[in-house]
């Protein structure tokens, strides 16, 4: 199974707009490395016979689609509701053109509220062949759940975002865990024996609703995954000082990374 790390920025990307000469506010990252230019946080999620997985779809997604060279998308799982997350949804037209059909999306009843709040369009009748308006098809989802998206068996955990409930998913032993601040008790239980784990940590400092440095490592020190790999940073997040400065086993992300796992 190969995970393609589409984007593994915060909600405002780094750089983040601004900056003293309005080319962008790089904070405590180094624009010089090229690591440190994240998108908004996604990954593509390929099962062994070729059906693609797509887990968030943000205002990133044409250009990590282009960048990756991925032109085709069996389904889409959405964590939760927020910009960052479901702004891409228009893209979603080729997307529609390439398997000529509608693509189902898995969320929980509230996302998917959400998503029809905003996308109405995108969830009436489809219009093949030319899909002037993106497809998609609802299929409602809840924690604790295991459901089968491209051909894969996603297992799904509840996750704490402070501000609402997120989705943490497993398959095999690779599990996907963005925009956390807390980890319910029986979900961390889901996560024992993982190969790769790749987990949101938005700063060093503690953060009122994404998990931190030090959080972070409390987890994998708990649930000790072969490889974790660090997601949704933001601009306090130097991938080269994350290199010289994360335990064995830790290691940050950037847009762009492949991991081959295993799928069971």
């Amino acid at each position: 199974m190969k995970v393609t790390i589409l984007g593994c920025g915060g909600s405002a990307g780094v750089p983040m707009l601004g900056g003293p000469d309005g080319a962008g506010d790089w904070g405590a990252c180094d624009p010089a490395e090229p690591r440190n230019r994240r998108g908004r946080s996604s990954i593509l999620i390929e099962a062994p016979d070729g059906q693609r997985l797509l887990i968030d779809a943000g205002p990133d997604l044409r250009n990590q689609l282009l960048a990756n060279r991925i032109g085709r998308v069996d389904a889409l799982l959405v964590t939760h509701g927020h910009a960052d997350h479901i702004m891409g949804l228009d893209e979603f037209r080729p997307l529609n053109r390439a398997i000529g059909a509608a693509i189902p999306v898995y969320a929980t009843e509230i996302t998917l509220a959400e998503l029809k709040a905003r996308f109405d369009y995108a969830f009436r009748a489809p219009t093949p062949p030319a899909f002037f308006r993106p497809a998609l098809t609802p299929i409602p989802v809840r924690p604790g759940q295991v459901v089968e998206a491209a051909g894969l068996p996603v297992q799904l955990y509840r996750q704490d975002h402070k501000v609402m409930e997120t989705l943490g998913l497993r398959i095999g032993n690779f599990a996907y865990s963005t925009d956390v601040v807390r980890m319910p008790e029986e979900s961390l239980e889901q996560l024992h024996g993982l190969d790769t784990w790749v987990v949101g940590c938005f700063q060093r400092r503690p953060h009122a609703v994404h998990a931190h440095l030090d959080l972070v490592r409390e987890w994998v020190e708990r649930l000790r995954p072969r490889r974790t790999v660090l997601t949704h940073m933001g601009h306090d997040l130097d991938w080269s000082w994350l290199g010289q400065n994360l335990p064995e086993g830790i290691e940050a992300a950037y847009d762009g990374l492949i991991l081959d796992v295993l799928a069971s």
